[in-house]
């Protein structure tokens, strides 16, 4: 099978973007594993599949898989990408559309200076909806993880994050203690677990150890996520720009049962095809 693909990235978060409308693809865990190899295949944190809705008010369904070959809810980064890739493909003309995922509907918006700005829904906190094993629902909650014990504010942007406050995102260990909370037994599906530090009320720095892929340049629902945490937390005002080692995001949010708001690039690398 050949398979037409874009390749794309957001802040260096990279992807495979691939054709789902007008080109059938059906591809196995094994097949978008070997893909995702950054020496065998074409190399990518995750590969995004535009397919047409399952429902008539929206506009494209969208599929998440990371570089491991399993499937996700959600990525931030993803939706910028995702909403350029369908407007350079001609695939529509519109500049806002409505975009089907496996935890609701985004609102994904190109805008004329090249940014994407997303509505990336509301976020949640009870345990059950992250999901995460605790009594009841706190602001943070203590966490042994490799060795240590961590403060982590849970967040569910659509996927599940685990958020802590560092010192200095340079000197976390972001692989050690990162892993470990990814696969901790108090996330039975698994976490993204995110790596924060304070900058200024409107600033932070962040890196992110993601689940299935390891740390990546950058995380949109991450940074969706710590942003969340922090102003939950009283350490953040509503606008805060968002540092990761990729680049720069803008992230909004006016509390409880507000939507969360990303603001950031989305780049077309190349374009090309590949016997699967």
């Amino acid at each position: 099978m050949k398979l037409k693909f874009s390749k794309m990235h957001g802040l260096g978060n990279d992807f495979v973007v691939v054709d789902g409308v007008r080109q059938s693809i059906e591809l196995t865990p094994e097949q978008i594993k070997a893909l995702g190899d950054r020496r065998f295949g074409i190399g990518f944190d995750q590969l995004l599949l535009v397919s047409a809705p399952e429902r008539p008010e929206n506009d494209f369904r969208y599929r998440i898989f990371n570089n491991d070959g399993g499937e996700v809810e959600q990525c931030g980064n993803g939706a910028r990408c995702f909403v350029r890739f369908v407007t350079e493909q001609r695939l529509t003309n519109k500049q806002s559309i409505r975009v089907e995922t496996a935890k609701g509907v985004i609102v994904p918006k190109l805008d004329k200076s090249g940014t994407v700005t997303v509505d990336m829904g509301v976020p949640h906190f009870a345990p059950a909806q992250i999901p995460f094993v605790a009594d009841k629902e706190a602001i943070s909650y203590p966490l042994e993880a490799a060795g240590r014990t961590v403060e982590i504010s849970v967040v569910s942007m659509g996927n599940p994050h685990a958020v802590q406050v560092v010192d200095d995102v340079a000197t976390a260990p972001v692989e050690e203690v990162g892993k470990a909370i990814e696969s901790h037994p108090r996330f039975p599906e698994r976490v993204n677990a995110g790596f924060m530090q304070i900058v200024a009320r409107n600033e932070i720095r962040l890196r992110v150890y993601e689940r299935g892929a390891g740390e990546t340049l950058a995380c949109g629902t991450g940074a969706c996520a710590a942003v969340v945490a922090g102003i939950r937390r009283g350490l953040l005002d509503g606008a805060v720009t968002v540092h990761a080692l990729g680049g720069d995001l803008t992230i909004e949010w006016a509390g409880e049962g507000a939507p969360v708001l990303m603001t950031g690039p989305a780049v077309t690398v190349f374009t090309g095809e590949i016997d699967v």
